[in-house]
């Protein structure tokens, strides 16, 4: 769901840099006093995890289109929604200026799109009630808290991406791309992303509920009395084992990656070449919106990107591939370790100037 610049007038690209950029503000503020040690670990390695797993586009079958999963849900269930949505606007940020995944100039929209549902919407208004609801009750106190945690996963996963997916289209649509009458687009892009919102569902549910039964405390709002779970692993053994998954995924699941195009660019272009529909049929080489602020951000982005498309430049090596995924994750994870430590860092500070 990465947008490019073409498909962004400047004024809108610029409302949502302001919309993610004050909603990144809110998040900062509020996590002033969170002084949680368990979150530096926990925050770097779920943050190079949803990088890597980024990376892999599952195949929708009989549609020519393939997905991804955003992470949102994932993150804001383990660090809480303002610590997940600054540890999406990292991963957004670093596929954007050094692997040129998504438009710089739209970055403020991917941010929105991509992180502020699943970490806020997703968060409020569907884990956090559905963990202390009284579903699945009668099945047992860790039973029902299991199911709790495919449901929310399943159930957030879907709402939230066509949550971004209807973002999509109504920014596009406010731009004045003429090409995308609006309800065409909609009709394109919402289906699809329903089928990547379950499978992302599933891939949410499983990484969560082996963190509940590995850790419980280190998922949000899990129900840690009358027994319901005891922790089977040590933190440590718990964070390698994440860890070793994202290098795993990022490093070489990723070779096995679909080679359809994802949804947005499914909707836009279409797969005719592998014998699927047109649907839009726009030319991939001319299309959207031209400006002066796209040009600029795109030669921005040419000279950070060092690693264009997750592969060597000019090169068609899988190995391309490996090593983006692998430096892709270890830089989200540095960068979340520098966020966490700057912020403790200000708490003292501040604390020792209270005193």
């Amino acid at each position: 769901m990465h947008m490019a610049d073409a498909l962004l007038a400047p004024a809108v690209a610029a409302t949502m840099y302001v919309a993610s950029g004050t909603a990144a503000g809110v998040s900062i503020h509020k996590l002033k006093k969170d002084d949680d040690a368990q979150k530096l670990p926990t925050m770097a390695v779920t943050a190079a995890l949803v990088f890597a797993g980024q990376m892999i586009n599952y195949t929708i079958p009989g549609t020519g289109s393939s997905g991804h999963m955003c992470g949102g849900m994932l993150l804001s269930a383990l660090l809480g929604p303002q610590a997940g949505f600054l540890s999406m606007i990292v991963i957004l940020a670093i596929q954007c200026l050094f692997f040129a995944d998504g438009g710089l100039m739209a970055l403020g929209a991917n941010v929105w799109n991509m992180a502020f549902y699943g970490c806020f919407v997703g968060y409020y208004l569907i884990w956090r009630p559905m963990m202390h609801s009284r579903w699945f009750a009668g099945m047992g106190a860790k039973a029902g808290q299991r199911a709790r945690i495919i449901a929310a996963s399943v159930i957030g996963c879907v709402v939230t991406l066509q949550l971004g997916a209807f973002s999509v289209v109504l920014e596009t649509s406010l731009s004045g791309i003429t090409e995308l009458p609006f309800g065409a687009f909609m009709a394109l892009m919402q289906p699809i992303h329903l089928a990547i919102g379950l499978v992302e569902g599933l891939i949410t549910a499983a990484v969560l509920t082996f963190v509940y039964e590995s850790r419980p405390e280190l998922l949000r709002e899990a129900d840690m009395t009358d027994g319901a779970v005891s922790a089977k692993r040590s933190l440590k053994a718990t964070i390698v084992i994440l860890a070793a998954v994202a290098l795993v995924v990022g490093g070489g699941l990723s070779l096995l990656a679909s080679e359809n195009p994802d949804g947005l660019e499914w909707a836009l272009f279409g797969n005719s070449d592998a014998g699927y529909a047109e649907n839009m049929g726009l030319d991939e080489d001319d299309f959207g919106v031209e400006s002066r602020a796209a040009d600029t951000a795109a030669a921005i982005q040419e000279k950070t990107a060092f690693l264009p498309d997750y592969a060597f430049a000019n090169s068609d090596t899988p190995a391309g591939t490996s090593v983006s995924g692998v430096v892709g994750a270890a830089m989200v994870a540095a960068v979340a370790v520098l966020i966490c430590l700057a912020g403790g860092f200000f708490r003292k500070k501040r604390a020792a100037a209270a005193k």
